[in-house]
């Protein structure tokens, strides 16, 4: 079975994405690893790092994409023709083994779910709202991936920032999670309070179905260097004093336009520019994430 990992951050605008897709493709390119990026943000970012508007928008209007299969799973369909199967991307950027489950704009309707469990709470009796919810978070993503998961090495999902029902249910589905953290403040506060959150989602879980969710690690992603190095280096000494060092990768992403014209050209820097520093820097990251992989297989 593969191993399912979620990319996660409670701040926005810390390298979640571009970590994400960029690690996915250097997997599957120069270690030949089954890989599957699914895209829980409905800002799509992962989805158009992946593939061009145009044809994000001809997926779409096929409605192949996670909305789909999520409006399937709040209210199911019994003539629904498509799964999760025809809704996944293949070969994407041209590379074997690296696939794409769209995300969408819009993802699904809050009002649809709660009506939707506050439904199956009375007609159980001896069940609450709460109870309702909690199952729901526990197996919405989970039952989505269940008959692919098998089919690949590694899962990637890309969390939104904050904390909403997807990226629970994420987190929920998953072996173990990322936190991408730039050397700022807010990125701080945000792995904090993302620490704090996933506490206290284990701890819902923990009396019906524990959860196997685990650390992987922090990767540091840079925002800028000169005269502000050594401010991010207190910043990061300060992260590094909540976390045990084999939670900490070693490997940091540094500041480079380049990722940013990767982005650009709605493809991951590890094929846009092989060579640019970002790229180069992105692949050792994968043999330490490969390596830290194999020690807690051990």
């Amino acid at each position: 079975m593969g191993l399912v990992i979620s990319t996660v951050n409670m701040k926005g605008g810390v390298g979640k994405t571009t970590l994400t897709v960029n690690l996915a493709t250097c997997l599957a390119k120069y270690h030949g690893k089954r890989v599957l990026v699914l895209d829980l943000d409905s800002q799509i970012s992962a989805t158009l790092s992946l593939m061009s508007p145009h044809e994000f928008a001809k997926i779409r209007k096929k409605r192949r994409t996670l909305s789909y299969l999520l409006d399937n799973m709040v209210q199911p369909n019994p003539y629904s023709k498509l799964d999760v199967h025809d809704i996944i991307q293949p070969y994407i950027c041209d590379i074997e083994g690296l696939d794409l489950l769209p995300g969408d704009l819009e993802l699904y309707d809050e009002y649809i779910i709660s009506e939707t469990l506050h439904k199956q709470a009375a007609i159980v009796g001896n069940s609450d709202f709460k109870t309702a919810w909690t199952h729901f978070e526990r197996v919405l993503i989970e039952q989505i991936i269940k008959s692919v998961v098998d089919h690949y090495d590694l899962i990637f999902m890309d969390c939104a920032p904050g904390y909403n029902l997807l990226t629970r249910s994420g987190l929920a589905a998953s072996h173990y999670y990322l936190l991408p953290a730039r050397p700022e403040p807010l990125s701080v506060v945000g792995i904090q309070l993302l620490e704090r959150r996933i506490a206290r989602l284990k701890e819902s879980h923990q009396k019906t179905d524990p959860l196997n969710l685990n650390l992987l690690g922090v990767v540091f992603i840079s925002s800028g260097g000169g005269l502000l190095s050594r401010y991010y280096n207190r910043v990061i000494k300060r992260i590094k004093q909540d976390f045990n060092p084999f939670q900490l990768f070693n490997t940091s992403i540094p500041m480079d336009v380049n990722v940013a014209k990767a982005v650009d050209s709605f493809r991951p820097v590890v094929t846009a520019m092989p060579n640019s520093n970002g790229s180069k820097a992105f692949i050792k990251l994968t043999e330490e994430f490969l390596d830290k992989l194999l020690h807690l297989a051990r």
